[in-house]
């Protein structure tokens, strides 16, 4: 009797304690106890994805974690079966506290020191454990963290449902190498979405849950593999799989695609970084910008007011008042990017700048004491030049502020160390100076190609630059350059405004006008009345500056025709000269542009991202096409049927003969003086593509213009790209697709069909030096 009475005792006691260990914990009087609103929102920092228009990840935004919500559905079964037979055998049965794996655990490890007998935590209790506890400095600390994980376990359990609660370990367990979650895992490790995982993949994942650093599957692939066998047996035993399936998938390598998360590799990374920095932009001030500036500051603010996306993190606010953030919100923003064009539109751009321009470019100035500069600089002008770059580098302020001196300085620029560099096979590693690393990144051609739809607006391809990792400036929608005869379709379409036609007749020869003369890369013709379509088709300097006397002979109208294009230009100094393309616009805005060629008159901005979600699939913006009216229908289609001439008959006849591209086309190439820049803008019925191709400065160029005219340089990417286009029958693009003219125009539209051969286009003829051809007539024509 006496000892029924200790033991009910001891056993109420036992309870109370407990009980009240319970209350004290739950009300946060021992131990740290989270909030409902934490506890109903345990994981608060999401990485913001980049979604293309066909559905693939292009990247991610964060900080630390690189973590991607996963909603339960898009999950494979089997990874859930897979963590549930191996981390927590009875989780459907308990509620957050596994008495029997408790009572085992506490037996064999605890008493027995069996440590092959098991853990006695749940997947609920792993989850407060990896939620709230910070890690335990000793044991002491960790046997006083479990029973407060016992409470936050109940508590979770009492607000989610057991799918939810394994959606959570899911989204919130560490893989490594920046895996947070297993929408990262997986892309990181078999470059597949989670719900593309096989059996024996979610095997290999589940099995990293014990232990991610000893079973790490780049390390450690047997130990892995061996541990990933040991989850398909687990589940066998569950009944969630067969003998023969486990077998199956047992059989496997592990069969890793694994690659790092890094921004600066992968698809569309100079769309993901001018994503990034338009839409987390803050309004405009001048004192945030530099002194010479001027330009950015002015393009950024008409931005603001007229872009939505620009600064869209700023302009909107979340339901708490604060702005969004890219890094931790979790944003889905859906791209108008195609992954299948990007990856086209990259490799037309390796293809032709990286395979063979850029041999061209070395073999012609091998053995230049000036490489790569033209040897119209003196070698003092070059070191100025080189110079001026260094001290823009990260290297030199450091040394400046540690004190050093201008010409102690350039002393460290001039002692040879240990680089890593870029090539177009791969980094390299070698010994050189920091002053001829200059010269050497300077020596790459640069390029930038955007391909738009002009229909809608929708950006499907964006390449920035040759590799964004060492050349990361944007040359789509930052970098300006002067866009020579790209320009003389918006001064021939000022002239059918003016009620002129394709026929009308202009005098092709040299005029003086005010102490200028435009030089020409041909004298085809010279001293004839000729149409303005030939001229076009041509790409003639003297018949474009005589029809912009006529049309507008001070250059006020062409530069308001600009503004209104999309060109945000500062500094459009109103000229004749202008004609000839002597300003700088990025190639965004000359893609934009040339949209009302093709879409009856009307200018469509290009639009780069489509709509903005947030983590849980809720619509918090939606971008629609912007539309500006420019110039008449009728004006469209004579404009569009003049281009489709220099496709048929001019100065993109290359298109046709050397790369074979079908279907209805229209283009204008373009060359800058002495060949600095190369330009052409390659129209279809339902895609335009602007390409530049020079080097990062001006006067890093070809010798010649067989090689450094426009034709050459910048349109067999546009070719490259598009006979992958139409070879890939799932996008929908189709050689098929016809320009749409009205009846009467699309009689009139063979005109230029009389050309003969493809001239090559001189320089803008604008400048006090360089110009047109000057060497052998007979390099003019293909």
């Amino acid at each position: 009797m006496k000892l029924t009475k200790i033991f009910w005792l001891a056993y109420g006691a036992i309870v109370l304690l407990i009980v009240l260990g319970y209350i004290l914990v739950k009300y946060g009087i021992i131990g740290y106890m989270p909030s409902l609103q934490e506890l109903q929102n345990p994981i608060d920092h999401y990485a913001s994805q980049v979604i293309s228009a066909d559905g693939k990840q292009l990247g991610t935004y964060s900080i630390n974690e690189n973590r991607v919500f996963a909603p339960h559905d898009s999950i494979s079964p089997y990874v859930f079966k897979a963590l549930v037979a191996t981390e927590d055998n009875r989780f459907y049965d308990h509620s957050g506290i596994d008495g029997r794996g408790l009572l085992r655990a506490i037996v064999k490890r605890g008493l027995l020191g069996q440590h092959s007998a098991g853990g006695g935590s749940t997947v609920t209790q792993q989850l407060a454990k990896q939620l709230y506890s910070a890690t335990a400095r000793n044991t002491i600390q960790r046997l006083f963290q479990k029973p407060v994980e016992w409470v936050i376990a109940i508590e979770i359990e009492k607000i989610y449902t057991k799918e939810e609660i394994l959606t959570l370990y899911l989204n919130y367990f560490d893989f490594l190498y920046s895996a947070v979650g297993i929408k990262s895992a997986a892309k990181i490790y078999f470059n597949k979405s989670p719900h593309e995982l096989t059996l024996a993949e979610s095997a290999m994942l589940v099995g990293m849950c014990n232990n991610p650093s000893y079973y790490n599957p780049v390390r450690s692939p047997e130990r892995t593999k061996e541990r990933r066998n040991l989850v398909l047996d687990r589940m066998v035993k569950k009944g969630y799989i067969t003998e023969a399936e486990a077998a199956s998938a047992k059989s496997e390598e592990l069969a890793l695609n694994f690659h790092r998360t890094d921004h600066r590799n992968g698809l569309a990374t100079y769309l993901r970084e001018y994503l990034r920095r338009i839409m987390m932009a803050r309004k405009p001030e001048r004192a945030d910008y530099n002194q010479w500036q001027d330009q950015e500051f002015y393009q950024d603010s008409i931005a603001w007011e007229t872009n939505p996306i620009y600064g869209w993190c700023n302009k909107n606010r979340k339901a708490d008042g604060s702005s969004y953030n890219l890094y931790t919100d979790g944003l889905r923003i859906y791209s108008t990017i195609d992954s299948r064009m990007q990856q086209y539109a990259e490799e037309a751009v390796q293809k032709h700048v990286g395979k063979y321009l850029q041999t061209e470019f070395n073999r012609q100035k091998s053995g230049s004491s000036r490489f790569p500069y033209t040897t119209n600089l003196s070698e003092k002008q070059i070191d100025q030049i080189l110079w001026r770059a260094a001290k823009q580098s990260d290297r030199y302020r450091a040394l400046k502020a540690d004190g050093l001196s201008e010409s102690d300085i350039r002393k460290e620029f001039a002692k040879p160390v240990s680089m890593s560099v870029f090539s177009y096979r791969g980094e390299r590693d070698t010994i050189m100076s920091p002053m001829d690393s200059i010269r050497y990144y300077k020596s790459f051609l640069r390029a930038g190609m955007m391909a738009i739809e002009p229909q809608t607006g929708y950006v499907k391809a964006y390449v920035g630059g040759i590799d964004f990792s060492h050349f990361q400036y944007d040359m789509v929608s930052v970098g300006r350059r002067q866009i020579g005869s790209t320009m003389k379709p918006f001064v021939y379409a000022m002239a059918m405004e003016d009620g002129m036609t394709p026929e009308s007749g202009m005098l092709n020869a040299p005029v003086n006008y005010g102490g200028w003369t435009p030089r020409n890369g041909s004298k085809a013709r010279m001293g004839e009345t000729v149409s303005l379509r030939w001229g076009l088709a041509q790409s003639n300097n003297w018949v474009t500056a005589n029809l912009m006397a006529h049309v507008d002979p001070t250059g006020y109208r062409l530069v308001d025709f600009l503004h209104r294009v999309g060109v945000a230009e500062r500094e459009l100094y109103p000229s004749l000269a202008l004609c000839l393309g002597t300003c700088d616009i990025t190639v965004s805005e000359l893609a934009g542009g040339y949209t009302m060629f093709v879409n009856k008159g009307l200018r469509t901005t290009p639009l780069v991202v489509s709509r903005i979600e947030d983590s849980a699939g809720n619509l918090l913006a939606e971008f629609l096409p912007i539309f500006t009216e420019t110039i008449s229908e009728n004006s469209s289609y004579e404009m569009l049927s003049m281009l489709k001439g220099v496709v048929e008959g001019g100065t993109g006849g290359r298109l046709r003969h050397r790369y074979n591209v079908p279907g209805d086309l229209a283009g204008k190439t373009g060359t800058t003086n002495n060949n600095s820049d190369g330009w052409f803008v390659g129209i279809t019925p339902r895609l335009i593509a602007a390409t530049w191709v020079g080097g990062e400065d001006r006067d890093i160029h070809f010798n010649n213009t067989a090689m450094g005219q426009g034709a050459t340089m910048a349109l067999p990417v546009f070719a490259y790209f598009m006979n992958s286009v139409y070879a890939d029958k799932s996008l929908g693009y189709s050689p098929t697709d016809k320009f749409d003219f009205p009846v009467v125009a699309r009689d009139s539209i063979g005109g230029a069909g009389y050309i003969e051969g493809e001239v090559a286009e001189g320089g803008d003829g604008a400048g006090d030096s360089g110009g047109g051809y000057s060497g052998d007539a007979e390099s003019l024509f293909d």
